[in-house]
């Protein structure tokens, strides 16, 4: 699903300047069930309640497209555990916003990084973004990241 959900954006993003276009989607799975953005704050709060003092499965589907093809695609995953989390810090949490983007109710790049007790495997895969294998494609495709 994330690797489908990244090649739909890919291929949208792709301009006629030639340029390499990158999609990618982010989900978050507890129990066999995906949890993706919540609709809500009270779902934000009750999504991040879930995934409290327990570890979850983060998965990016990326994909690059040129030209109206995808190049190349794939996907990153990574186990994060949580911190207790109490009905009022989820409250307060989603009320501040920052969760409601975010699959799974948190943001690991933000505020929602003093919940995670752990990561493992890439931190930046469940920020959204797996840099290794998405760079390590790029220079396949001939571009050479400067950053």
């Amino acid at each position: 699903m994330v690797v489908r959900l990244a090649r739909a954006k890919a291929l949208a993003a792709v301009s006629e300047d030639g340029s390499v276009a990158i999609g990618a989607d982010t989900t978050v799975v507890l129990d066999g069930s995906i949890l993706g953005k919540p609709k809500d704050k009270p779902d934000a709060a009750a999504m991040l309640l879930s995934i409290a003092d327990r570890t979850h499965l983060v998965l990016t589907g990326w994909a690059l497209a040129e030209d109206g093809i995808i190049l190349e695609d794939g996907f990153d995953s990574s186990l994060v555990s949580m911190h207790p989390v109490t009905r009022v810090e989820a409250d307060a949490y989603a009320d501040s916003g920052e969760p409601l983007d975010k699959a799974g109710a948190y943001a690991l790049q933000g505020d929602g990084a003093r919940f995670v007790s752990g990561v493992a495997g890439s931190r930046s895969n469940v920020i959204g973004l797996p840099l290794q294998p998405i760079v390590a494609a790029l220079r396949r495709a001939g571009v050479e990241p400067t950053r």
